[in-house]
């Protein structure tokens, strides 16, 4: 690795981190800047450009919508101005759901990766299309006490991978994608076509 690529793949480590750090705290101005201007999230509940999706967070905020993340290892694939970054994370959703004796305030963690289509944009790099990869997930009772007593017909619709993030968003209102991509499959096979068809220099199949 050149010295240029490691400032560079810091550099998207940073932004990535970044992107955490002020989503969750809710700094929304600064994270507005992680975003290129044409930029997109996916996520389960929401797909669209990333001005709205900040719009949508917010009004889930005031809601009592609770999700969190955290990151782990990162890996940076750099081409020029353009990179691919894939980074450990878990998706952390607190709600309730049915339980024995009623309603039962619960915790879904989701393990993946955050597939990112990173470039540099007036020198910086930016987040242009960012895909989450979901790996597993298990929901938990705040009280441990607590018997859960979930629907076990539409638990079983959702895709494995992120099966009780789905159960609990649609709880909650939420219209679920059904064909995000997970550990394996063709969903994630495609992810990484389009990723090294950009990285080589194509167009962003969004």
């Amino acid at each position: 690795m050149t010295p240029d690529t490691a400032r560079d793949v810091q550099a998207i480590r940073q932004t990535i981190e970044n992107w955490a750090v002020w989503r969750d705290a809710g700094d929304w101005e600064r994270f507005a800047t992680v975003w290129h201007p044409e930029g997109v999230m996916m996520a389960t509940w929401f797909q669209g450009p990333f001005a709205e999706f900040i719009r949508v967070t917010q009004e889930g905020w005031a809601k009592g919508v609770s999700i969190l993340h955290f990151l782990g290892g990162c890996s940076v694939d750099v081409q020029g101005d353009r990179a691919i970054a894939q980074t450990k994370m878990t998706i952390s959703q607190r709600g309730m759901v049915e339980g024995a004796d009623g309603p039962v305030l619960c915790d879904v963690v989701c393990t993946g990766r955050f597939y990112d289509f990173v470039t540099r944009h007036d020198g910086e790099w930016k987040v242009l299309h960012r895909q989450p990869i979901y790996e597993k997930d298990r929901i938990d009772p705040v009280d441990s006490s607590a018997r859960l007593q979930l629907d076990p017909a539409l638990l079983a619709t959702f895709p494995e991978g992120y099966r009780h993030l789905a159960y609990i968003q649609t709880r909650i209102g939420y219209k679920v994608k059904m064909d995000m991509p997970m550990l394996k499959g063709a969903e994630v096979q495609a992810l990484y076509g389009r990723g090294a068809r950009w990285l080589a220099g194509g167009a962003l199949e969004r």
